[in-house]
């Protein structure tokens, strides 16, 4: 066996329960157990320190061996199925900018609104299914990377209904523009085939304007509205409003006549009745002149 081994032959298991060996070159040995059996489809276990090959020949793995490694396969498939449906993206978030923005509540709305400050802000309402919104997307994601100085903000109509409602939204898509102070500029629906509307009320509001008042945001109404929606976390407590103060009457000019004129003034006495006095002097340090009313 030695001599064998030492020759370089290679072994190799008959169907007659013996052995059959062939010279071959380059050996390298090997601890092996080879039980032989008579049946032909006998299993080889091999014990190599080189690889999993017998002798170029790749060994079949056992039915145990085989189902876990099948059973590993499909759950890493299902692991990696359920990592790629958590990181679809919805038609929405598509194409987002950095000026695009998707409201989260009421009070998101109103704090997005006030902080813009005299930026020129549109506020787009949508619905996952409605197949114009669906369309119209990917033109809105086009205009706000051409407008970085405008702010879009999304509201999403299935799951803001209820808000949606206070604000008197009813159509969709649907969109408004707000700007500073001014509050509310327009209103209207526009689809992708009325796109135009959308860009001419774009380049109407564009230009930058600046005001020294607070921004307004919403409408007074709408913001009672909103506070008043048991399905809203919003409160909202109107200012109230400063009571006028009394201004006094301006003091109304007197003028006193007299025989040869009329004298006037805001500080001259009330005029003396003729007929109390007959005669009344006006005495001059000055000058020793007297002036005497005609009483008679």
């Amino acid at each position: 066996m030695a001599k064998i081994m030492s020759n370089g032959y290679k072994f190799s298991a008959c169907n007659h329960g013996g052995f059959a060996y062939k010279k071959f070159d380059n050996f390298s040995p090997v601890m092996m157990k080879m039980p032989v059996s008579s049946n032909t489809g006998s299993n080889l276990t091999l014990r190599s320190s080189a690889d999993g090959d017998f002798f170029g020949r790749r060994v079949a793995l056992r039915g145990r061996e085989r189902r876990v490694r099948k059973q590993a396969i499909v759950a890493s498939d299902a692991k990696m199925s359920l990592v790629s449906i958590g990181r679809t993206v919805k038609w929405w978030e598509k194409g987002h900018q950095p000026n695009m923005k998707e409201i989260t509540g009421a009070e998101d709305l109103v704090e997005s609104l006030l902080k813009a400050g005299d930026q020129l802000v549109v506020v787009g309402f949508f619905s996952p299914g409605c197949g114009g919104c669906k369309a119209l997307h990917p033109k809105l994601c086009q205009l706000a990377e051409m407008n970085p100085e405008v702010q879009f903000l999304q509201v999403n109509y299935e799951e803001h209904k209820s808000m949606c409602y206070s604000l008197s939204v009813h159509v969709l898509p649907f969109f408004r523009f707000y700007r500073g102070a001014q509050g509310r500029l327009c209103s209207f629906s526009c689809t992708n085939a009325t796109i135009k509307k959308f860009k001419d009320a774009l380049a109407k509001h564009k230009p930058d304007r600046s005001s020294l008042a607070p921004p307004k945001g919403l409408e007074e109404k709408e913001l009672v509205a909103l506070g008043a929606n048991r399905d809203l976390s919003f409160v909202y407590n109107p200012k109230p409003e400063h009571p006028q103060t009394e201004v006094a009457p301006s003091p109304v000019p007197v003028t006193a006549t007299s025989g040869s004129g009329s004298l006037s003034g805001p500080n001259l006495p009330l005029p003396v009745n003729s007929n109390s006095l007959k005669k009344s002097e006006w005495k001059q340090d000055d000058k020793d002149k007297t002036l005497v009313s005609s009483g008679r």
